[in-house]
């Protein structure tokens, strides 16, 4: 009877908990599941604005993919662009970690200005840094003028463009590493650095040697955060460039949003998405789950 008793219990409360999860998976199974899956089998088929529905074309659209310089071009543009912000935007934002961590009077006065951009949308950011760059009349070019240089004009240039962008976004996303760094340094136990002060290390031996190795498991969140979110920039480059010059600033999202928006090729896009996921997944899945079995965790 008392077996039982217990059985029922673990039942009610595996119950209570499934319950309770539930809102949460149905939500995750619409809006996140399902569009994927979704999106793999539309990128088999043949589907554009007019038809009636989609035909089912197998690897097609993918063979098509393959023979596209301007694809092999958009994935060169999203690559190089990703290792030109993700490792900055990460040492800026340990940065900025280190700076506000210490007490003082403009401590909050700090921080609200380091977080202030993360809170503005990229629209409005991507256009008042669009003046920025603005040719000739704009701050930059203003800048160089001032110092003796040429206009740069950096969004009308092949060679250029990419780092400018690159910049703008740094300055972005700082902010928002800053708050998981900052929450890694106050979850380290100060009598560790205590300990290390009085045994006569200094405050860079105590980041290098204490502060830096306790922080691996927010450093392996924060890269996985910042490698997502490096791929998914689309306003950006609708606001500022539209993927010019000559698609030298076209990146995967913004190409998979020309082929779904503007082209409305749907089979086309579906395939680029697919290839996003599955480009993700293999630059973020082995490589988290690899230094995860290598990280102390306190």
């Amino acid at each position: 009877m008392k077996v039982q008793t217990k059985k029922q219990r673990e039942l009610k409360h595996n119950l209570l908990a499934w319950l309770l999860v539930a809102p949460s998976l149905f939500f995750m199974l619409i809006f996140t599941v399902y569009p994927v899956f979704r999106s793999i089998y539309l990128s088999l088929t043949k589907y554009k604005l007019g038809m009636k529905g989609p035909e089912f074309i197998g690897l097609e659209n993918y063979a098509s993919l393959v023979n596209s310089a301007l694809f092999w071009k958009v994935m060169g543009n999203t690559l190089f662009f990703a290792l030109i912000t993700i490792i900055p935007s990460m040492v800026v934002g340990l940065f900025l970690a280190v700076v506000v961590n210490r007490k003082s009077r403009m401590t909050g006065f700090v921080r609200t200005a380091y977080f202030y951009p993360v809170i503005m949308p990229m629209i409005a950011i991507a256009s008042i840094w669009m003046f920025i760059y603005m040719a000739k009349n704009g701050l930059f070019d203003q800048m160089l003028g001032t110092l003796g240089f040429k206009p740069a004009n950096v969004l009308s240039s092949k060679k250029t463009v990419l780092p400018a962008m690159a910049f703008m976004y740094v300055w972005k996303e700082a902010g928002y590493l800053m708050v998981f760094f900052l929450s890694g340094i106050q979850s380290i136990s100060t009598e560790v650095n205590e300990a290390a002060r009085i045994d006569g290390a200094g405050p860079w031996t105590i980041f290098r040697k204490i502060t830096f190795p306790l922080l691996a498991p927010t450093l392996l969140f924060v890269s996985t955060i910042a490698l997502t979110n490096s791929f998914k920039l689309v306003d950006h480059v609708v606001i500022m460039t539209e993927g010019a010059p000559n698609n030298a600033s076209t990146l995967l999202l913004y190409y998979i949003y020309q082929q779904g928006f503007t082209n409305f090729n749907y089979g086309i896009s579906a395939a680029l998405t697919t290839v996003m996921l599955v480009l993700l997944m293999i630059v973020a899945l082995p490589r988290f789950l690899s230094q995860d079995k290598k990280i102390h965790y306190n």
